[in-house]
């Protein structure tokens, strides 16, 4: 079977929409950010103490389910800056927080990637909020 970006982004964000269930809780991890790792899925996870329960493998991406400490959270890497923003962008349509590096993400809730961020350094971003489109009446 191919594996093709439109169904990456569908598996990656089913993913992240299941690990970001919870509700985060904000802090100052922060504070002090680090140069932006790099490297693979397994170094990055390692990094970070998790061992990667890996999702995907293709030639480009790789997706992981991580826990460590912080909680559970998603860990992907990808062969081109150009498929890691299509993948990005297409995620984000789905909500959640991302912390980005280069050719990597992780996804997971606000304080999980806040504290990532003090190991991995990296860029936040945050997903699209649906919370006004809860209540759909008719």
């Amino acid at each position: 079977m191919r594996v093709t970006r439109p169904m990456l982004a569908v598996a990656g964000a089913a993913v992240a929409a299941a690990v970001l269930a919870g509700c985060g809780s904000g802090g100052d991890a922060a504070a002090k950010v680090p140069p932006t790792a790099t490297g693979s899925l397994e170094s990055l996870a390692a990094s970070v103490k998790c061992k990667p329960d890996i999702q995907t493998d293709a030639d480009t991406i790789r997706q992981a389910i991580c826990t460590n400490s912080a909680g559970k959270f998603v860990l992907a890497t990808f062969s081109t800056d150009r498929g890691q923003r299509e993948w990005i962008n297409e995620a984000k349509d789905y909500g959640g927080f991302y912390l980005i590096g280069r050719k990597w993400v992780a996804v997971g809730d606000d304080s999980v990637v806040q504290a990532l961020r003090v190991t991995l350094g990296g860029d936040l971003e945050i997903g699209a909020d649906h919370s006004a489109h809860s209540g759909h009446g008719g």
